[in-house]
């Protein structure tokens, strides 16, 4: 298994290099140990990258319920919310990182020219 085919760095100075270039980015990163979190990198130092990590938090039916007499959710389940924690991971703990692809969705339609008639 070829370590380029992958991804995976040699050396943590081409690693820091693309850390650098992808800060404000949404990221998906890979460990040493195999396991992946995807988050936006906030900054890199010498040693460690400083991530911003993304962690789904369902709101509970107790608390969006202000009484019994109007049910607000209609027996759907609660809200979802991603948080964002700011968490330092360890430059020489990191095996690769990759872009995280969004879709560009073409609308149907054209914006100009706009005709008047």
């Amino acid at each position: 298994m070829a370590l380029e085919e992958n991804n995976y760095y040699r050396d943590s100075k081409s690693l820091y290099n693309d850390c650098k270039a992808c800060i404000d980015y949404h990221v998906i990163l890979t460990m040493t140990d195999g396991s992946t979190m995807d988050g936006i990198i906030e900054g890199v130092d010498s040693d460690r990258v400083n991530v911003l990590v993304g962690e789904d938090v369902m709101e509970q039916e107790e608390e969006t319920r202000d009484s019994y007499r109007q049910p607000s959710g209609f027996g759907r389940p609660g809200r979802r919310f991603r948080r964002f924690r700011r968490r330092p991971i360890p430059l020489n703990r990191l095996a690769a990182i990759a872009l995280l692809q969004y879709p560009y969705i073409m609308p149907p339609f054209s914006f100009f020219p706009y005709f008047i008639f």
